[in-house]
């Protein structure tokens, strides 16, 4: 169902962002002039604005073969289901000796998937923990991390690779708020990451841990602030070569079709990425006004921006770098995201996998890489994507928590 709202707010000191968060609240036009113009530095003028704020739902249809079969990868490549009737699987990993496990939130349960004869498609299926809200999974060291809402877990994989009993790490990250959803990944300094989103689509938050990438040691001790002002950074991980570590931000809702675009931001320690004054190439956001004695300006002046952006309301998901030999030599490096897909867009956007390019290091641009869910003339859709990882054998995995797949692309 779509829906079509003209509205029109009056931002002034006494009115909170909360009761707007639903709806849209700001204008989303570009130019300095347009902004100098209507984004006061104080609450003393009140801030007009009008924008066509919309709800569109694609509907949900079968993962069948048809529509697998119509799906789109660049040539040479091909997609198969690598396991399917899986409930709601959201992040992969993969282990050293190709075990394939994934999360389900909702059921809160992690799942081990096994490719025993290497034929592309899981044959044993198995749960290997239990733990509530269960998201995050990552490897390091022969242990298996694992992060819900508030708590972060390890278990020592076995020999078959099941896991061992869960022992918690860490009890009280943030509540989770509109973005329960927590990552974990580690670098090669062996410190832990997490991902911790906001609490809100646009506010500001009273836990300062909220809207950051937290860092801590691999027992969980140590925990502090590595970077903040990132709304909902769920993909992240380190370039091969030059070790600096990317991610990518959900942009803030309710601000039209094409704003805020998804952020690709080079994370640095102690960097504030503008969430939620400042978006995009610098862009204030009317919505929410710095507290304090602060400005707009001095919140821009201390914000780091983003190195590349991508189309408004895609919700990019995880990320991974693809490091195996399978796939042409260009690949080599590059990253892929899955892009979940919009619902605050009159048309739909998202729902598939995009290859992020690197020349020197650098994002440059995406293309398309694994498209073709939404079908039926855009009115519906088989899978909103979530996890991706490169496993064993070379090929990439991504997980669809609507049907219940995971799908593998290969190349011949």
């Amino acid at each position: 169902m779509k829906k079509n709202y003209q509205i029109k707010r009056f931002l002034s000191s006494g009115l909170g962002f909360a009761a707007a968060c639903m709806l849209a609240v700001v204008s989303c036009k570009d130019g300095d002039d347009f902004w100098d113009s209507i984004i006061p530095e104080t609450d003393k003028e009140a801030t007009e604005s009008q924008v066509e704020g919309y709800v569109f739902r694609p509907a949900l249809v079968p993962a069948s073969e048809e529509n697998v079969n119509q799906l789109k990868v660049p040539a040479g490549f091909k997609v198969n289901k690598f396991s399917e009737g899986l409930g709601k699987p959201r992040i992969l990993a993969v282990g050293p000796n190709g075990e394939v496990y994934t999360s389900d939130r909702e059921a809160g349960i992690v799942i081990m998937l096994k490719d025993a004869n290497g034929d592309g498609m899981a044959e044993d299926k198995k749960t290997v923990a239990t733990l509530k809200q269960i998201h995050g999974l990552t490897i390091h060291d022969g242990k298996m991390y694992m992060v819900a809402v508030k708590e972060v877990y390890s278990a020592t994989i076995n020999g078959d690779g099941t896991l061992g009993d869960p022992v918690m790490l860490i009890n009280d990250l943030p509540d989770g708020g509109q973005h329960p959803n927590r990552t974990i990944a580690f670098g090669s300094d062996g410190k832990m990451y997490l991902t911790v989103g906001s609490t809100c689509n646009s506010c500001a938050e009273s836990n300062k841990e909220n809207a950051t990438i937290l860092q801590a040691n691999a027992d969980g001790t140590g925990r502090k602030v590595y970077a903040s002002g990132l709304r909902n950074t769920i993909g992240f991980g380190w370039h091969p070569e030059t070790n600096e570590m990317w991610g990518m931000d959900h942009g803030i809702d309710w601000l039209g079709d094409d704003e805020q675009k998804e952020e690709v931001n080079l994370i640095k320690q102690g960097a504030d990425y503008g969430w939620p004054y400042i978006y995009g190439e610098g862009k204030y956001n009317p919505g929410t006004r710095p507290e304090g004695d602060s400005t707009y300006q001095q919140y821009l002046q201390k914000s780091t921006l983003p190195a590349l952006t991508y189309q408004a309301h895609s919700a990019p998901m995880s990320m991974a770098f693809y490091t195996a030999a399978k796939f042409p030599a260009e690949y080599k490096n590059d990253a892929f995201v899955a892009m979940r897909g919009s619902w605050n867009r009159s048309s739909p956007v998202g729902y598939k996998v995009v290859r992020m390019h690197f020349e020197n290091g650098k994002p440059v641009r995406f293309d398309d890489f694994l498209s073709g869910f939404v079908v039926n003339k855009n009115k519906a859709h088989f899978a909103r994507l979530v996890g991706v990882a490169v496993h064993t054998d070379g090929s990439l995995l991504v997980s669809d928590d609507t049907n219940g797949v995971i799908y593998r692309v290969s190349y011949q």
